[in-house]
């Protein structure tokens, strides 16, 4: 039987093309999403790129008919643009909110037809929804299966000779299935304590041993085996998309920040060293805040300069501010948020993405295509600590990037699981 789907502002914010993604069934947007995306189409941000997406889309389906009458699309769905209806929601509800009027709509074909579902990803509006006993769902298309997402390290028992002729000739044929760039313990079934680590080849066809670290870019040393395996993705300039996932305290900034100096200030591979955030909470604009642009995003970018300075003085002890401030005037470091990157072309650069749970799919698509020739991106966040109301871990840009990049050539990913800031925050991490 088909169904009726009627979709709220923010899936079509989260994804222009969402419409297009009900199989062969009725896809309702009611007016008062039309009214409201009229309100961010002027936006700079990725809203209103969203916006004016969709704009365009339905401006072109209304060439194959009238779109209040329903036109039908290529995958055999229809696509209705629809009134809003009287109300038949308890009084309580003004119609005055727009939620509301979304809300009757649902409500009014749920009445008429028997088989509608509101689609939103706003959490409480799917409460109400379920609430005057509308079937309410959230946007599963780019969902990810996070039980299903890799961690990047994984042990593998072998038995003790083959570890031994592992040692001996650094390399072993890849029998387990591993993916490019993937990073492997084998361990001696006869004796826990006896274990190697590799490293998959670019091509899946080996697992190669890895060597003693030897350099401390900027004197910072892996403190455990991921840190370890994530410095040297970091460092390998033949990995152009790196992706880091951690909760805080981990090392996935530090680790990050520290490469990067080493790369693009120290060994001059890259022209300069670029780290950018999303502005949280969603919705507010630096431009609201006196002062430069390096003025206004310092408020966001406090983990980034404490970072930062960290790892200056460790190099730098005497004068660390100093030469932090000289790499900024001379543009080997830039601070940006994601609004000042989309738009732009990035050749070779070092480029890190920083809490990258709180961007959409569309979003971190957006960011990641601003690499240019001989540009390494890298991606880090915690997917548990996510800010913008209308994601969660399934369906952020992060987890979706991950999910996307996997067993690439020229990608490679890590998942920390061990806290090193503080004895404090390792409890913290664990406890809370």
């Amino acid at each position: 039987m088909k169904k009726i789907y009627i979709l709220d502002t923010n899936v079509l914010i989260h994804d222009p093309m969402s419409f297009t993604k009900f199989e062969d069934n009725t896809v309702v947007i009611p007016i008062s999403v039309i009214e409201e995306l009229d309100t961010f189409k002027s936006s700079g941000d990725e809203r209103g790129k969203a916006a004016r997406i969709v704009s365009r889309k339905l401006d072109e389906m209304r060439k194959s008919g009238k779109l209040n009458a329903g036109v039908k699309m290529e995958n055999g769905g229809t696509l209705i643009v629809d009134l809003d209806h009287e109300q038949v929601l308890p009084k309580e509800f003004l119609l005055t909110e727009m939620d509301n009027r979304i809300l009757n709509s649902a409500l009014w074909f749920n009445l008429k037809k028997h088989n509608a579902s509101l689609v939103t990803k706003d959490i409480n509006l799917r409460l109400k929804a379920e609430a005057v006993g509308i079937n309410a769902e959230d946007y599963e298309a780019g969902k990810v299966k996070v039980d299903e997402i890799y961690p990047g390290l994984v042990v593998v028992e072998k038995t003790s000779e083959f570890v031994d002729k592992f040692y001996k000739e650094k390399t072993a044929r890849n029998t387990d299935e591993l993916v490019a760039n993937e990073f492997v313990i084998f361990k001696a079934r006869e004796d826990p304590k006896k274990s190697a680590m590799g490293r998959v080849d670019f091509n899946d066809t080996s697992v190669v041993k890895m060597l003693s670290p030897e350099s401390a870019p900027w004197g910072i040393r892996p403190l455990n085996k991921e840190q370890r395996c994530a410095m040297e993705l970091l460092l390998d300039e033949n990995v152009k998309l790196v992706t880091m996932i951690g909760s805080a305290g981990t090392g996935k900034t530090l680790m990050s920040l520290a490469c990067g100096l080493q790369k693009a200030v120290e060994e001059n591979v890259y022209r300069r060293l670029i780290i950018c955030r999303p502005i949280v909470p969603v919705g507010k604009d630096i431009g609201f805040i006196p002062g430069t642009k390096e003025e206004k995003l310092s408020t966001w970018m406090g983990a980034i300069y404490d970072n930062l300075e960290f790892i200056m003085d460790r190099r730098h002890q005497d004068d660390a501010l100093q030469k932090f401030e000289y790499l900024l005037q001379n543009e080997k470091i830039e601070i940006a948020s994601v609004t000042h990157i989309r738009g732009r072309t990035l050749p070779k650069q070092y480029m890190i993405v920083d809490d990258a749970q709180n961007l959409t799919p569309h979003e971190i698509k957006t960011i990641l295509s601003r690499a240019g020739e001989g540009t390494k991106v890298v991606v880090t966040g915690d997917p548990y600590q996510i800010d913008n109301p209308y994601l969660d871990i399934a369906s952020n840009g992060l987890m979706y990037t991950v999910d996307r990049f996997k067993g690439q050539k020229l990608y490679g990913h890590l998942t920390f699981t061990k806290t090193e800031r503080s004895q404090l925050a390792g409890l913290v991490a664990e406890l809370m």
